[in-house]
């Protein structure tokens, strides 16, 4: 595919995210803040009709095998409208967990059933809050004639409400396995905590669940492989998420300022908030550019996937600049806005909370920059 080509697809990507997003009701975000969903399934239907849950899915499977890149122009698009369907969790870590899956039988259901908008996996990977090693797990998997029996909890389960299974990482004799579980496995339940934006956190506990051996998606070094490097992907992708609400929530504060008037002329005109203004649009424009080069680091500008070091400190590297630059920006647009800014009606307000949920998930600025200094340190001294 030549660059021309590169960019008038990409072009027909953004202007269908574009267009999709026009039609959101933020209402609709409200609505489901009082529910215990977060996904609407006719409207997953329909972003899987658009294509977007195959981007990053291998065209044999129904997908459209493109970059990250791409993908990322999706999820920007749709954080600007807080679409609240778990288009990252699902389209991008469990879809690049299954795409590296050695089980070929289970693999192609659950891709093309991901594809076709049938199937809403979610991962369950994390069980202590604070850390983005994707080793660091009690879960246990043992060995049994027909497969494992797994034991365990996991948490912060994003898309848990609406899942039809989970891929599950769990350690066993034999190293790391990725089990695929069912929701209505026997012996799995699931807890749920709403978050800041009203959307839900889940806990999957297992207890003496049966995951035949058809069921196994990768194990051993590939598995914790392919776990690490999905976990990279999706911070990366939820930096896309976090520019477009910063980006969105700068443009309300922005047309607010336009029209607010006070001391007989419009707030815009106050030197002050004129400054404020460009030191918010300064960062948006430092967090776009380094989500611009993290993406061409992963998807490899050279046509070769980057070192796990490189890739991680990549990833690290946007999501602390995204995570700061977004709870800045979010927080200042309710500032200057006002009083309106801090009423339930005000949409602003939705930015901020959807801004905070993002910006916990998969580690916030604190945890990405000790992570980013460790594997600098790590790649000076090789």
């Amino acid at each position: 595919m030549t660059e021309e080509d590169i960019s008038e697809h990409r072009a027909m990507l953004l202007n269908s995210v574009t267009d999709f997003a026009r039609s959101v009701d933020v209402a609709r975000v409200r609505k489901l803040r009082e529910t215990k969903t977060e996904c609407d399934r006719a409207v997953w239907k329909q972003m899987a009709d658009l294509g977007w849950l195959g981007v990053l899915v291998p065209e044999q499977y129904g997908g459209m095998g493109l970059k990250l890149a791409d993908m990322a122009i999706v999820a920007q698009g749709l954080a600007r409208a807080l679409v609240p369907e778990p288009l990252t969790a699902a389209a991008v870590l469990a879809a690049s967990v299954l795409a590296e899956s050695n089980n070929g039988t289970l693999k192609k259901k659950l891709l093309e059933g991901l594809v076709s908008g049938d199937m809403l996996p979610a991962t369950a990977w994390q069980e202590v809050a604070g850390t983005l090693d994707a080793g660091k797990i009690k879960m246990q998997a043992t060995l049994f004639e027909g497969g494992f029996r797994v034991n365990g909890s996991k948490r912060f389960v994003v898309g848990a409400s609406n899942a039809d299974g989970y891929i599950v990482s769990a350690n066993s004799a034999q190293g790391m396995q990725l089990l695929w579980v069912p929701r209505e496995s026997s012996g799995a339940t699931t807890e749920f905590d709403t978050l800041a934006d009203g959307r839900l956190s889940g806990t999957l506990n297992l207890s003496d669940v049966t995951v035949g051996k058809e069921n196994v998606i990768n194990s051993g070094v590939a598995a914790a492989a392919s776990l690490a490097r999905a976990i990279d992907h999706t911070a990366a992708i939820a930096s896309a998420e976090l520019c477009g609400i910063m980006g969105r929530s700068l443009e309300m504060t922005l047309d607010y300022l336009k029209t607010r008037v006070q001391f007989g002329k419009p707030i815009g005109s106050f030197q002050a908030l004129q400054h404020r203004a460009v030191d918010l649009h300064i960062q948006q424009e430092l967090s776009s550019a380094v989500l611009a080069d993290c993406l061409g680091v992963l998807d490899g500008v050279n046509g070769s996937e980057p070192d796990a070091k490189t890739r991680s400190a990549a990833a690290s590297r946007v999501k602390a600049r995204c995570t700061d630059a977004a709870l800045l920006i979010t927080r200042q647009s309710i500032q200057m806005h006002g009083a309106i800014g801090f009423t339930e009606d005000c949409d602003v307000g939705l930015y901020v909370k959807r801004a905070m949920t993002l910006a916990a998930w998969l580690g916030n600025g604190n945890v990405h920059r000790r992570r980013y200094a460790k594997t600098e340190i790590l790649q000076g001294a090789a």
